[in-house]
């Protein structure tokens, strides 16, 4: 049964800054893979790849085997792909039947002579939040702005899900969530998977993603420097992978300004009575 993703050797730059360095990384199906690293790390940009919103400078993406060519947002959902980005695209004065329609309203009437179904447009929202088990929205006319950001979330994902999509790339789905709701969304991960989804899920919460993820990537700098089963693993080890680049980096840092001020020379008494403010 081939990946129902499979990254090779993919690299993007930007002008100077190079963002991925030959990133290679699969994603099974029915396979939740987390996606963590600090901030920088290339993880947006790995995302927005994956999602047809940028093309990589070289490399190859296959999807169920096959080679894909995603030049837009609407290549890789004709494949079965979709994103939820952390800040969910809804509407928040619209009602939450008519962002699950949004860009695809449900109409009636012919030609020019046509006019929104509000009517099929609840009725299919409220089957669609039912089916991936949300039992806490008392009712689909409401406006996105009175929601709570688990409900909010949970409409982002059962609007990618009722549109076809079968991979899911869900960046910070539990950003700046209590404990219940946070709670909430896992569990609608879990069943998400056990339906035969394939998920990417990004997150900074080690404890988290080894919850609800089967492997576990660690993107650093461009590179992938760690790709583990979620059994084999920690938050414990992940946390201190992190620190240990952040020790290097500023060890390193440190040691080419020191190297720079031995370079230019110590300062004489004359320069430092010269210079302002001493």
């Amino acid at each position: 049964m081939p990946d129902a993703i499979t990254v090779e050797g993919v690299a993007k730059s930007f002008g100077a800054v190079t963002a991925l360095i030959d990133i290679s990384l699969r994603l099974g199906q029915g396979e939740c893979l987390g996606l963590i690293g600090d901030n920088g790390a290339g993880k947006s940009t790995l995302i927005k790849i994956l999602s047809g919103f940028h093309r990589p400078d070289r490399g190859r993406i296959l999807v169920y085997g096959e080679e894909a060519s995603m030049r837009s947002v609407d290549d890789a959902r004709s494949l079965g792909i979709d994103t939820v980005y952390q800040d969910l695209a809804l509407v928040p004065t619209l009602s939450v039947a008519h962002n699950m329609f949004l860009n695809r309203e449900v109409t009636r009437g012919i030609g020019p002579f046509r006019w929104l179904d509000n009517r099929e447009m609840r009725r299919r929202a409220r089957s669609y939040i039912e089916a991936i088990g949300i039992r806490t929205l008392r009712s689909v006319s409401s406006e996105v702005a009175m929601l709570s950001g688990g409900q909010r979330q949970a409409i982002a994902i059962a609007r990618s899900v009722h549109t076809g999509a079968k991979i899911l790339l869900l960046d910070e789905p539990l950003a700046a969530m209590g404990a219940m709701e946070g709670e909430m969304i896992l569990d609608l991960i879990r069943d998400l998977k056990a339906e035969g989804h394939s998920m990417i899920v990004v997150a900074h919460n080690y404890v988290h993603v080894l919850e609800i993820c089967d492997r576990v990537n660690l993107l650093q700098h461009g590179r992938i420097t760690l790709d583990r089963l979620s059994s084999e693993t920690s938050a414990e080890e992940l946390t201190e992978l992190v620190a240990r680049e952040y020790r290097r980096l500023r060890d390193t840092t440190s040691s080419a300004g020191s190297v720079a001020g031995e370079e230019n020379g110590p300062e004489t008494p004359h320069a430092a009575e010269e210079r302002p403010g001493l």
